[in-house]
C-alpha cells in the first residue's frame, strides 16, 4: 500500500507538471516578441503585389497590429495565444479612395492576415505562411534604417496642429539641412534661411534664424508663415526611416521627408 501511495503521488505530480507552460514550449505564447517592431515586405509567394508598393506590418503595442499596403491604414487586434498561428481579429481601416489595384491589395491583406497564418521570427526576418501564400518581411530598421539628421535634405510635406495634419500649400517647397556643427540652412518656401540648431538627445533648440527678405504671395508666403514659427526655441525631434518630425510643446510642428 505504501508503494502504491507513493506511485500515485508521483503520477499526480507528473500530471500537474504537464499542465505548466514552460518558457518557449508549446504552451507558451511568443507573439509578444513582435511588440515594438515594424516589418517591411521583401518577398511574396502565391500573390503579386501592386508594382511599386510594399507591405508594412507593425506591432506598436501588446495586442495591436497596424498594416499598410499602399492605400489605407489597416489595424487590428492580436490575440495572445500559444502556438505558431498569428491570430488577428477586429481588422478595420481608414476609408481613403485609391486606385482599384491598391484597394484590392488592402482586401487581400485583410483576408490573409485574418486567416491565422503561421508565423516564424528568425532574427530580423518574419515569415507569415498561409494556405496558398507566403509573406516574408524584414525588420524596418534593417530594411529601411533611420536617416541621419545631419547632411540630409529634409523637405517639408506635412503641417501639424495637435492631433491634426494637413498637406502643404501646392506649388511651394520648404526644406532644411542640418550640419554637424549645430547649424541649419534651407528655404522657407519663400526665402533662404540660416540659423543655429543645437541638438541634444531628441531635442533641437533653434536660435538666431535669419532669412532673406523677399516678399512672397500665394502658396510660397503661406508655407513660410507655417514653417518659420516652428523654427523658434526648443522642439522635439523624431526620425522614423526617411521621416523627420519637429514638434513644439504646444502641438504645432512639421513633418519632413528625406530626399538626399
Amino acid at each position: 500500500m505504501k508503494i502504491a501511495s507513493a506511485l500515485m503521488g508521483v503520477l499526480v505530480l507528473a500530471a500537474g507538471c504537464g499542465g505548466i507552460s514552460q518558457p518557449g514550449g508549446p504552451g507558451d505564447s511568443k507573439v509578444n516578441t513582435l511588440v515594438g517592431r515594424t516589418f517591411l515586405s521583401t518577398e511574396v509567394k502565391g500573390h503579386s503585389l501592386v508594382q511599386g508598393s510594399r507591405v508594412s506590418v507593425a506591432f506598436p503595442e501588446k495586442g495591436k497590429v497596424t498594416v499598410q499596403g499602399g492605400c489605407n491604414h489597416l489595424f487590428g487586434t492580436v490575440v495572445d495565444e500559444p502556438g505558431d498561428k498569428l491570430v488577428i481579429t477586429d481588422m478595420g481601416g481608414t476609408d481613403m479612395g485609391c486606385d482599384q489595384p491598391l484597394m484590392q491589395q488592402d482586401e487581400w491583406l485583410t483576408k490573409f492576415l485574418t486567416s491565422k497564418p503561421v508565423w516564424a521570427l528568425t532574427g530580423d526576418k518574419l515569415v507569415l505562411t498561409g494556405t496558398n501564400e507566403e509573406l516574408t518581411l524584414v525588420d524596418r530598421k534593417v530594411a529601411d534604417p533611420d536617416r541621419k539628421l545631419t547632411g540630409t535634405k529634409w523637405v517639408v510635406d506635412t503641417l501639424l496642429e495637435g492631433d491634426s495634419a494637413s498637406s502643404i500649400p501646392q506649388g511651394a517647397e520648404a526644406h532644411l539641412t542640418f550640419t554637424d556643427d549645430g547649424k541649419v540652412t534651407g528655404n522657407t518656401g519663400c526665402n533662404a534661411l540660416t540659423g543655429s540648431a543645437k541638438v541634444s538627445g531628441n531635442k533641437i533648440v533653434f536660435s538666431a534664424v535669419a532669412t532673406t527678405k523677399m516678399l512672397c504671395a500665394g502658396a510660397a508666403g503661406e508655407l513660410e508663415k507655417a514653417v518659420l514659427p516652428i523654427l523658434e526655441g526648443e522642439v522635439t525631434m523624431k526620425i522614423d526611416a526617411n521621416r523627420l518630425e519637429l514638434k513644439q510643446a504646444g502641438g504645432k510642428g512639421l513633418q519632413l521627408k528625406a530626399t538626399a
